[in-house]
């Protein structure tokens, strides 16, 4: 089973689930942000919905025509992901923060 986690400052907003053989491709990631969209909403009220910045990689469901128009009708910013780096990591301070929690 694999997760996909959106979060903001304020913590997670969504987890979403994939079974084991299921595979993302650009319909799974746009549903998923189909969700994302809908959460934010719920959760995050007093967050400008048009006012969002994406931080994803460059997966082929990710970088998708599909998946660009989708969150371009969101009107969403994605952010560019850096080159790969193993001493960079843009989530690294998080899961530091989260694995001292879970200890």
């Amino acid at each position: 089973m694999m997760a996909t986690v959106f979060l903001d400052i304020q913590g997670v907003i969504l987890v979403n689930f994939l079974s084991r053989g299921d595979a993302v491709n650009s319909d799974f990631y746009i549903d998923t942000l189909k969700r994302l969209w809908a959460r934010i909403l719920r959760v995050r009220p007093d967050i400008d919905i048009g006012n969002v910045l994406l931080l994803h990689d460059n997966a082929p469901s990710h970088t998708s025509i599909r998946t660009r128009e989708t969150i371009a009708s969101f009107v969403w910013t994605t952010l560019p992901h850096p080159s790969y780096s193993p001493n960079f990591l843009p989530l690294s301070p998080f899961w530091t923060h989260e694995t001292r929690i879970a200890r």
